[in-house]
């Protein structure tokens, strides 16, 4: 996965050649990613939908994330992404079904890697029962929800834990239920603008549709 080859730009979001994962998280070098937000509305509230990232993860093991995510290659644009919903939650979307953020600068540093992202972000808008999910285990182990408001609440701090539901795989392959209260500390930490850029786009999308 290290040598897969993705495009590179400069930081006016000009190309400027291709180089592999690896070489882009030691250099930082800005490149494509994919980032998909699954949203319900259920008895007129809205649920956000999260991954928990495996436990063999070798970045952020055990923590609720996007709901789908990954790099975008060299060959590939913004429609392919819709592969990541697939191999990681098993179910379909079509691209026209979409309702697209924009392009976000996503920026993190680790201690062995520099991760800039140009993160083309999208909300799916579509009630879905925690069964149809298959799971790609060795990148996802579950997937819960939880009230779009009380993940605003957590990231304004108006909250310090939150109520999710939803399920997990076990490393027997076993289902196990979620369902109990979180705070920050169990989301990949993204950074509070990241947070705070993302709830405002979504909740811009869910008023227009109101």
């Amino acid at each position: 996965m290290e040598d897969e080859q993705v495009r590179v730009f400069d930081t006016n979001r000009n190309p400027i050649g291709v180089a592999t994962r690896k070489e882009v998280h030691r250099l930082g070098l800005w490149h494509e990613s994919f980032h998909c937000w699954i949203v319900s509305r259920e008895e007129e509230i809205d649920y956000l939908y999260l991954q928990l990232r495996c436990e063999l993860k070798k970045d952020h093991p055990n923590l609720f994330d996007i709901t789908s995510a990954g790099h975008l290659l060299a060959h590939e644009s913004a429609l392919d992404g819709i592969r990541e919903i697939k191999e990681e939650l098993g179910i379909d979307v079509t691209f026209s079904e979409l309702i697209p953020l924009g392009i976000i600068n996503y920026c993190v540093n680790h201690e062995d890697l520099i991760d800039n992202e140009l993160a083309h972000t999208f909300l799916y808008k579509k009630n879905l029962a925690f069964d149809v999910f298959s799971l790609q285990e060795e990148e996802v182990s579950g997937v819960i929800k939880l009230k779009f408001t009380d993940f605003i609440d957590l990231w304004t701090g108006a909250k310090q834990n939150v109520h999710i539901k939803g399920f997990e795989i076990d490393p027997n392959g076993q289902k196990l239920v979620i369902d109990r209260m979180v705070g920050t500390n169990s989301f990949v930490p993204h950074g509070l603008l990241y947070y705070e850029t993302i709830i405002q786009l979504i909740q811009e999308k869910l008023n227009e549709r109101r």
